[in-house]
């Protein structure tokens, strides 16, 4: 079975972006949705709309996401929305909160830890999904990356709740840890069992604080930026991801480490390729 096959710029541009995702070879067709992080109200890390904008542009899609199960600017929808255009997103594309109308119900019949998935109901309106993430720490997952990005990213907010209670929303901050990094990458999952194949991923490994975009308070970078990294697998795209850190002479890299591994992070890579729909064995092109 051939390696799964990552690319890789050093150049962090709208243009280098564009070349990556011709490189994959697909063509995101029908309604595309374009899933990223529209950034917390004050956090100063998230990746900002110029770089996405031309590759947006490129598959015609509309950005998509779905509101949080807690505190900030991204928990309502009129919140969310405002934020959204505050941060730039509307003048980029049109903007879709997929949960404004509630949630559908999907299966993970194969899952670790959960056996379903809710997300918003709007997402049975696109055909394909373009998925544009930022690498970078995570307070809860050690990592944030294209697998958290399909998986808490589209969940609903009651979706939210579920996978980091590991299946019981009431614990939503008070679940087994490992568990809960099960339940994201089962998540992911039934996010690419969705769409049959008709996905791409896209990484940027810029702006590394050991904090997520969703920190109103986040620390400031702790490397400096590595480059922006594509595949048709999430798997082998954030192993990758994770395997260019450990092999970096940045003298930031053991801090963004310690944040990976006191959250035992690659526990959810090694969940998701359990679950058999990417693989951590991958073979990395540099363009």
């Amino acid at each position: 079975m051939s390696k799964s096959k990552v690319y890789m710029m050093k150049e962090i541009t709208p243009e280098a972006v564009t070349a990556l995702y011709d490189s994959l070879g697909i063509t995101l067709s029908g309604n595309v949705a374009v899933k990223l992080h529209s950034g917390e109200v004050g956090n100063q890390n998230f990746i900002r709309p110029e770089i996405w904008k031309p590759v947006i542009e490129k598959v015609n899609g509309t950005i998509v996401e779905c509101n949080t199960a807690y505190e900030g600017k991204r928990n309502t929808t009129a919140d969310h929305k405002e934020t959204m255009k505050l941060h730039g997103w509307t003048d980029v594309a049109p903007v879709d909160i997929m949960d404004e109308e509630g949630e559908m119900e999907l299966a993970i019949p194969g899952g670790n830890t959960i056996h379903k998935n809710f997300v918003g109901s709007h997402m049975k309106n696109y055909d394909s999904m373009l998925v544009l993430s930022h690498f970078k720490g995570h307070p809860m997952g050690g990592f944030g990356g294209a697998i958290k990005n399909i998986s808490i990213g589209i969940a609903s907010a009651h979706g939210k709740a579920y996978i980091h209670g590991a299946g019981v929303e009431e614990d939503i901050w008070t679940s087994d840890h490992d568990s809960f990094l099960e339940s994201m990458a089962d998540a992911a999952a039934s996010i690419v069992e969705y769409f049959q194949g008709n996905m791409a991923f896209i990484n940027v490994m810029a702006n590394m604080s050991v904090d997520c975009d969703c920190c109103a308070v986040a620390e400031d970078p702790c490397m400096k930026d590595i480059g922006i990294l594509a595949s048709l697998d999430p798997v082998a795209l954030d192993q990758a991801c994770l395997d260019i850190v450990y092999q970096s002479d940045d003298a930031g890299r053991d801090h963004l480490i310690e944040r990976i591994e006191s959250r035992n992070g690659v526990h959810t890579v090694e969940a998701a390729a359990k679950l058999g729909f990417g693989s951590r064995e991958y073979e990395l092109i540099r363009l």
